[in-house]
């Protein structure tokens, strides 16, 4: 009796340990399942407060074009010069000509940086009057990740080609290598040309400005046009009247010598014509 108790007192243990065993497995997968869950819900957490990487500075070409009346065109022309090297930029190209007899006008084309092509442009908008102005922002960001990575990888083309020509043998690989390595090298200029007219496009913004004289004012044209008035004829009258004046004092200064003869001429006929009538009497 006391084996079997002994036996049925190990046999309930197992039974016991069994079923704890069970019990334990449900509760240690749902641990599992909230760990995981914990473990999503924290990647989730992390993946919502974290802020996404900066992106990339933009590379923007910028032009504008710009049209302003003013009273003197080179004198104005030469302002924009000083405010665009003030600015730490250049004229690229200045043309000034003559319109006609009293107007002239001028083009200019300035480089200025990035940074300060907004105050140079509104520094030449306010020169005289805006006749119109345009302005373009294109972005070439894209191009220019895409230039750099092709530069890249060409570089590292030619500096293949290269070393297999360093380890050349025969004469025929080294005559067909050097011409990979020139269309490859050809290649890799021109990328690079490209880049720094980007570089340059980006770094330095283009304005180009046109300036112009006022026409004359169109009542003065108008009045022009309708034929002279009152103070036309006046002044036309004394124009005459002085031209008379002026013709005679020639004419007067061109006889005088004769006028002056013919005057000594009627003085002595004169005196000799008293001289014989007193003689004339005392002889009867």
């Amino acid at each position: 009796m006391l084996a079997l108790s002994g036996c049925g007192a190990a046999g309930d243990d197992d039974t016991a340990k069994g079923a704890d065993r069970r019990a334990a497995a449900p509760a240690q997968q749902d641990g599992v399942a909230s760990g995981s869950e914990g473990a999503e819900k924290g990647a989730g957490g992390s993946a919502a407060t974290k802020k996404p990487n900066p992106s990339a500075a933009a590379h923007v070409i910028r032009t504008a074009s710009l049209s302003v009346e003013v009273r003197s065109a080179p004198e104005a022309a030469a302002a924009a010069r000083v405010t665009a090297e003030a600015a730490g930029g250049l004229v690229a190209d200045e043309k000034t000509e003559q319109v006609d007899a009293v107007r002239a006008s001028s083009h200019v084309v300035l480089r200025v940086p990035q940074g300060e092509y907004d105050s140079v442009l509104r520094e030449l908008s306010g020169t005289g009057k805006l006749l119109s102005r345009t302005s373009t922002a294109k972005d070439v960001t894209d191009q220019v990740v895409d230039v750099d990575s092709r530069i890249a990888s060409q570089r590292t083309s030619v500096a293949r080609v290269r070393k297999l020509m360093e380890r050349a043998d025969e004469l025929s690989d080294v005559v067909s290598l050097e011409g990979e390595l020139s269309s490859r090298q050809a290649a890799l200029e021109s990328m690079l040309a490209e880049q720094a007219s980007l570089k340059d496009r980006t770094t330095m913004a283009t304005i180009t400005l046109n300036l112009s004289e006022p026409k004359p004012h169109a009542k003065a044209v108008a009045d022009d046009e309708d034929g002279p008035g009152f103070l036309d004829a006046l002044s036309g009258g004394w124009h005459v009247f002085v031209t008379v004046i002026k013709w005679l004092a020639m004419a007067l200064g061109a006889a005088a010598p004769f006028l002056a003869v013919a005057a000594v001429v009627v003085v002595l006929w004169q005196r000799l014509g008293r001289r014989g009538r007193k003689a004339g009497p005392e002889g009867e």
